[in-house]
């Protein structure tokens, strides 16, 4: 049976939408790749994704005991977080509301076959 090792984190600060373009690069491959191709990724949402894939590996070495050369991300997603809702006040006593929206991010690996 395959062992899957979890990592998560709540409340980026980043649209579910822009993460999930950095999310969809590293989406079945290598952790040791994945992660040397975020570090390179021209995005503020990849050093998000770096961190929790970092964590993942961490989780993985210590936990459970086994090597990051064989680690693929088996599944990585990035959710909808509470969206804050901020007003601005527009010309001739119109309201413009902001939407400040932001996501979690959670990545599953799992030891190569």
């Amino acid at each position: 049976m395959a062992t899957d090792v979890h990592a998560s984190l709540n409340n980026v600060g980043i649209s579910a939408q822009k993460v999930r373009l950095v999310v969809d690069m590293v989406r079945g491959k290598p952790a040791v790749d994945a992660l040397v191709m975020l570090k390179f990724i021209n995005k503020n949402a990849a050093y998000e994704v770096r961190k929790v894939l970092a964590s993942a590996v961490a989780n993985a070495e210590e936990n459970f005991g086994l090597s990051r050369d064989n680690l693929v991300v088996y599944s990585i997603q990035a959710d909808e977080a509470p969206t804050r809702k901020w007003r601005r006040f527009g010309a001739r006593g119109r309201f413009k509301p902001l939407l400040r929206r932001s996501s979690h991010i959670k990545v599953v690996l799992r030891e190569k076959a």
